[in-house]
Order: C-alpha cells, then structure tokens, then sequence
C-alpha cells in the first residue's frame, strides 16, 4: 500500500475531478478496447438497481428521479409484490424487470447500461462479476466486499468484460466534503496534528442482515465505520502507516453475539497526524474534525445523507445543498457517457484498499498489535 492517498490534490481539487482524468482510449486486461457510451446528445444511462432495500428505496430512486444523466431503468429483485410495487410507481417495463435466477438475461437489454448493486455485503461480489459479464457498467455500493480477494475479483471482472466499475462513494461528490478535502490536502490551516472520524447510531432490528457476520462481514466497522476510514484518508490525502484498534465491551451480548457492537481505532499517517476513530451500534456519533498548526475545520453531521454542516476557526462553511445519490450518479454516467475514465478515487481500486484496512482494523483489535500497513 503507497502511502500518497489516490483522491490527491491533482485529482479533486478541479471540482468533481473526473474531467480531468480523460485519456483518449480506454483499454482492458487485454489491450482492448473499453465500450464508451458516447455518441449520443442528450442521452440518459439506464441504470437497473439490484436489490429493492430501504436504500434503493428511500434513496437511490428518488434520486434518480432528479439525476441529468442517468435514469431508473429497471430492477432486480426476488420479491414479486415489490416488482409490481415499482413497476407501477416508476412507470418500469416488465421487460425491464428481472429476479436473481434470469438476471443474465439483462445482457440483452439495451435499455439498461448500468447495474446499481444494492445487496448485502456477502452477495456483491457475485452480482458485480454477474452484470460485468452481461457487458454492463456497474456501481458496487460499499463496502465492496468482505475480503480483498472477493474485491479482486470484482476488479478483474470488469476489466475482462471492458467495462469500468464505480463503488458508492456518494460523499466525494458532495460541496461540503469537497471542502474539507481541500482544507486538508492543501494543508490551508497548516499541516494537521491531530483528527477524529467517527460513524455510529443506534440500530434497530436485531435480525436484519447487517447483524449477521456472514452477510456483513462485522458490525458497524462494515457498515459507517468505512465513513470513518475515508474521511480520515481523503482529509489527509495519505494512507495510513499503522493501526491500533480495541473492541468495547458488550453491553448487549444477546443482541451482538454475532458482531462487535463498538470498536474504536487509532491511524497514524506518514505526515504524523494521528487520527483517533469510533464506529457503533449502540451510541451515535458523526464527526469530522481536524486540528491544524494554525486552526481547525470540523463536519458535524459529516457522513449522512445530508444536509452536512460545517465550520471552521475562522467561521462556517458555506455550500450549496446537493442530493448526494442524485450528484454521485450523475458524475459517474457523465463520464460513461463522455467515454472517460472514472476517476481513481471511486473506483474498485479505491474499493479493495478501505477493504484491507477493515480487515486490519479487526486484526489489531483481535490481537491487541500495532498492524504495519506500510506492505
């Protein structure tokens, strides 16, 4: 793992950044060719969302009801009564509609460019390498999967088939992220000493996947504590040098037999700046916070879906309002569109180093070690 985070300076700073990193042709494993969507003026991507959970829902469809880019073109789903459901609130073809036993099919629709994996933690891996090989672009929502190696896979998947692979990093593409971003990479209240980043609530139902280890992978570290690990790597634009982590004791052991309920971590970066992290289950919090040599900038709600709200020493941070799915869609199918590469920074790329930090955030926190990330 280098140690200069991929969301640099050079990367983002020009807004949402993905312009910037056109190349004239896209190429595969193989030295071929990647299939642009370029071509046709005024065209929207059809995006088929797989798996109809309360994020497909409650965000990912209601965004793409204002989205520029990109529209709901379809869905796939094991439920038959959320199928009608769907069909008939998003005026869907039943053409467009699949379940997960003919979901190959969707390989001769083309009506559907893009396939939004919406699924348990555990299933993304099957159904990223299911849609590259239907000749689809895909968006993994994160984490991208449980280990590195199923992210591996996913990666060379994609690149076999000659299409990009996005993860739903929706927070690079939102203003107020954006400017911590800058704040810290361009060092504007000098070098940082020292941050905080953590991601947690109360969650509810104790028999919903996100509490089983076999489909989520852990607990709330899988689930906001990823927020956590960018937010820490896209302020500093660095990765991280080594991590110490401690699981809490369980106040709930029947409710969290299965996953840890709060863990807390500790980054050191090469810059020195140390970042001291918490993820739960039982207690809220979402904080950015960073101190400088000469001041401080902090987000505070800093990972949800909005509004954010910030502030600095010198005052509040100021920025548009913006619908993070809508926005995050949008730049990625502009650049599918555009026949552009995605930028590094939401790519599967991006993907598999948040998934070699979980796993070593649960190593140290198993072993009470300092893990070297440096190899």
């Amino acid at each position: 793992m280098t140690n200069q985070h991929p969301l640099s300076r050079r990367h983002f700073l020009a807004g949402m950044g993905a312009s910037a990193l056109a190349i004239p042709t896209l190429t595969n494993a193989f030295g071929q060719p990647i299939q642009s969507e370029a071509g046709q003026p005024g065209r929207k991507l059809g995006v088929a969302l797989v798996g109809l959970g309360s994020y497909s829902k409650n965000q990912l469809a209601p965004a793409l009801q204002q989205t520029k880019n990109c529209r709901l073109a379809g869905i796939v789903t094991g439920t038959p009564s959320k199928a009608e459901e769907w069909m008939k609130k998003y005026d869907i073809p039943k053409a467009n509609v699949y379940d997960y036993k003919n979901f190959e099919q969707i390989a001769d629709n083309k009506d559907i460019d893009v396939i939004y994996v919406v699924l348990p933690n555990s299933m993304h891996e099957e159904f990223v390498v299911r849609a590259a090989q239907a000749g689809k672009h895909v968006i993994c929502e994160k984490p991208m999967a449980i280990t590195p190696k199923a992210c591996q896979n996913m990666i060379d998947a994609c690149k076999k088939a000659g299409k990009q692979l996005a993860i739903g990093y929706r927070l690079h593409y939102e203003p107020f992220t954006q400017e911590v971003m800058r704040l810290g990479q361009q060092k504007v209240f000098g070098p940082i000493k020292f941050m905080e980043s953590s991601d947690g609530f109360r969650i509810g139902d104790p028999t919903q996947w996100r509490m089983k280890k076999s489909m989520a992978g852990g607990g709330p570290l899988m689930d906001v504590g990823i927020y956590a690990i960018q937010g820490a790597r896209y302020v500093t634009g660095e990765e991280p040098l080594s991590v110490t982590a401690q699981f809490s004791p369980k106040t709930e052991p029947q409710k969290f037999k299965d996953v840890e309920e709060t863990l807390f971590w500790q980054f050191q970066f090469p810059s020195g700046a140390v970042c001291n992290s918490s993820t739960s289950y039982t207690a809220g919090v979402e904080r950015l916070y960073a101190s400088c040599q000469d001041g401080w900038f902090e987000l505070s709600p800093a990972f949800g879906y909005g509004p954010l709200k910030g502030r600095t020493s010198k005052g509040p941070i100021e920025k548009p309002i913006v619908n993070h799915q809508a926005s995050h869609m949008d730049g990625v199918c502009k650049d599918l569109l555009d026949g552009k590469q995605l930028p590094a920074h939401i790519t599967g790329e991006e993907g598999i180093r948040d998934v070699r930090l979980l796993q070593a955030i649960y190593r140290a926190a198993e072993t009470g070690r300092k893990i070297d990330l440096k190899a």
